[in-house]
């Protein structure tokens, strides 16, 4: 059994649902809404690449190293984004929350963070998680942003880890939260969340 097992997150605001073939239209509008693809410090498919990356996806869940989803806002009843679980570690119990991007429309609204604490709360409380990891380039510097925000502590920093599609080097910051720290991770995203916009 692959683990972890599929399954579909619901918010408020905000669902996670797993990755399917029919999801390619709405996907190929999401990095139109501000033409993701051409952010040369992160890697999002074009509307071209987009088939690929979702076979890419389906594949390495089959392998049993990625839960892809899709991110859809309620609201709208509309798929504003994507996520996975990656680098899937079942016989330590970790994961790391990664490959996510939203549509231009989506972005600094609220939407990721309940995205993030239904993806945490779920890798804590139901999976048993050790710890969830998160990683992105040393220049982007909004995703840092957003990922400490969420309460994340950087471990480190591997060095020329990566080539981005430019060809330069990428710095990979890693990030993590500890089973022992999403007790107070998760009265914090809750505070957010309630918060008034």
């Amino acid at each position: 059994m692959i683990w972890p097992p599929t399954i579909a997150l619901q918010g408020e605001h905000v669902d996670v649902a797993p990755l399917a073939l029919a999801h390619h239209d709405a996907l190929v509008d999401v990095v139109r809404d501000g033409e993701l693809w051409n952010l040369w410090y992160t890697k999002v498919p074009s509307p071209e690449g987009m088939q690929a990356d979702i076979q890419r996806r389906l594949g390495l869940r089959e392998r049993g190293s990625m839960l892809p989803f899709v991110i859809v806002d309620k609201t709208r009843n509309k798929i504003v984004g994507a996520t996975s679980y990656m680098n899937v570690d079942a016989e330590n119990r970790r994961v790391e929350i990664g490959s996510t991007w939203y549509a231009r429309s989506a972005q600094r609204t609220g939407i990721n963070t309940e995205c993030k604490y239904l993806m945490l709360r779920h890798a804590f409380e139901d999976l048993d998680c050790i710890a969830v990891e998160f990683r992105t380039g040393s220049v982007n510097f909004q995703s840092r942003r957003a990922i400490e925000r969420l309460g994340a502590r950087l471990d480190g920093i591997l060095r020329s880890h990566q080539h981005y599609t430019n060809g330069a080097l990428r710095d990979t910051c890693v990030y993590s939260i500890v089973a022992a720290e999403w007790p107070t991770v998760k009265a914090h995203l809750e505070w957010q969340m309630a918060r008034p916009r």
